[in-house]
């Protein structure tokens, strides 16, 4: 067999969402960050409209961005659904991440319909996943409902919109195997 498809399946199938938690201190070098993005930016894209954009957050920005989860989840959830250990954990996950990169939608709702821009925003995050785990950098894709609101803090333009914060850092995890269910049940074949 083809030894770059071997290889291309290996990492498909031993990719895992590592959350911050189980990242250690070490950093990211920074050619490193712009390789994967470099790689995301090969994804499918109807029309080339490449509608992808990332923020990269380091270092000082990342507890910026911790004060500021924590804060609209404050103001947008009532007093008697607050959970201080949900307003901690914003503030925990962004220290525990080297890098984290503001997953960003450009709409073109003159060239395609919205939805092939976030399949193709999907398929760039595939890549940066698959990348970063080539690397052995953890990634997990978080899509709060706060993202929402992270527009101004992003600056985003008024056609983009945030759609999730793909957290990275190294870990020493060990690899797990896969829970997928049989791909035969999940295809029907039609040849007439």
């Amino acid at each position: 067999m083809n030894s770059n498809f071997e290889t291309l399946t290996k990492i498909i199938k031993s990719r895992r969402s590592i959350f911050p938690a189980s990242y250690i201190e070490k950093e990211i070098p920074i050619t490193l960050i712009e390789q994967i993005l470099e790689n995301a930016n090969y994804a499918p894209t109807h029309k080339l409209t490449q509608p992808w954009r990332f923020v990269v957050i380091r270092k000082e920005a990342k507890t910026r961005l911790g004060n500021t989860l924590a804060q609209l989840y404050k103001e947008n959830v009532g007093a008697s659904q607050f959970l201080q250990k949900k307003y901690d954990s914003f503030l925990q996950k962004t220290t525990q991440a080297d890098c984290i990169l503001a997953i960003n939608i450009q709409f073109h709702e003159d060239k395609v319909p919205n939805w092939e821009e976030i399949a193709a925003v999907a398929c760039a995050v595939q890549n940066l996943a698959l990348s970063a785990d080539s690397l052995n950098i953890g990634g997990y894709w978080s899509s709060p409902p706060l993202i929402n609101h992270l527009g101004p803090f992003l600056r985003l333009k008024e056609n983009e919109k945030c759609f999730g914060l793909f957290y990275m850092g190294y870990h020493n995890e060990a690899a797990i195997e896969a829970n997928r269910t049989p791909m035969t049940d999940k295809v029907n074949w039609m040849e007439q």
